[in-house]
């Protein structure tokens, strides 16, 4: 049988090691094409900045015993799927994987992030897609710290990835994000989640590290007691019962509500 096409993106760039460890999972899979943001692009959601240059560069990684030709690209993630797709495959990959990223992403947040968002990306195309993180107990989120083991969120990555490639989801499951907690083992559980309905991570402000200098806003986890005590929700399975999380999304943003009665909410406008 022909070997998948797997397109590996992330958000922390192509320098990131749980870019290596997805990539190394995944070949037992298929083909695997990475193309990754040249910098970190963490925070940047589905956007596709009219700044980027686009340059896409070729760059060779020693992932394991293997050396790959991996591409580093001057954009977004969603542009690296983008640039992935229609530039350096030039077909429809069967899969695209966004990861492994450093630090998880959950709740109503997932719209901030690159990760989700080149998965949704991906989706976007008709393309089965997963979004894969690992929960940070250092938060040094923007970092490639070598203290963060991968190793479990790879094999996660590769088991969902394996049912994307041969299971035909629900018309409205347009891609899985998937948050593996930080001492997860490969036995431990996992569970189909919802989003949690409020934010996980909470703005403040850092004061300046120079006089003269203005303040800049930083974030962080503060997870809604209401988000931590149903147990339908991701916040819930991985931060207090230490399973991974697996939430289904759909690009469709409509709020369920019935229209009809809305529109007679409205009512007649002026």
């Amino acid at each position: 049988m022909k070997k998948p096409q797997i397109l590996l993106v992330n958000d922390d760039g192509i320098s990131s090691p749980g870019l290596w460890a997805a990539a190394k999972e995944l070949s037992s899979l298929g083909y695997v094409t990475v193309a990754a943001p040249r910098e970190q692009h963490s925070g940047a959601g589905r956007s596709v900045p009219a700044w980027s240059d686009g340059e896409i560069k070729p760059t060779l990684l020693k992932i394991g015993d293997q050396e790959w030709t991996c591409y580093a690209v001057g954009g977004s993630p969603a542009q690296s799927v983008q640039y992935g797709i229609f530039c350096i495959l030039k077909v429809k990959p069967d899969l695209i994987v966004s990861g492994i990223n450093y630090g998880e992403n959950p709740a109503i947040d997932i719209t901030l992030s690159g990760t989700v968002g080149a998965a949704l990306e991906g989706a976007s195309y008709g393309i089965p897609s997963l979004a894969v993180s690992i929960q940070l107990e250092n938060e040094d989120y923007l970092g490639y710290s070598d203290q963060v083991d991968f190793s479990t969120a790879a094999i996660f990555t590769r088991r969902f990835a394996k049912i994307l490639l041969e299971k035909q989801m629900p018309p409205d499951v347009m891609a899985l994000n998937v948050n593996v907690p930080s001492r997860a083992t490969p036995e431990t559980p996992w569970r189909v989640t919802r989003l949690g309905r409020h934010s996980y991570f909470v703005p403040y402000l850092k004061e300046p590290v120079r006089p003269g200098e203005p303040p800049r806003l930083d974030a962080r986890p503060m997870p809604h007691p209401d988000d931590m005590a149903d147990v339908t929700t991701d916040v819930r399975a991985f931060k207090v019962e230490h399973i991974v999380s697996v939430t289904p999304l759909s690009l469709d943003l409509t709020s369920r509500v019935d229209l009809n009665d809305l529109q007679t909410l409205f009512g007649k406008l002026d």
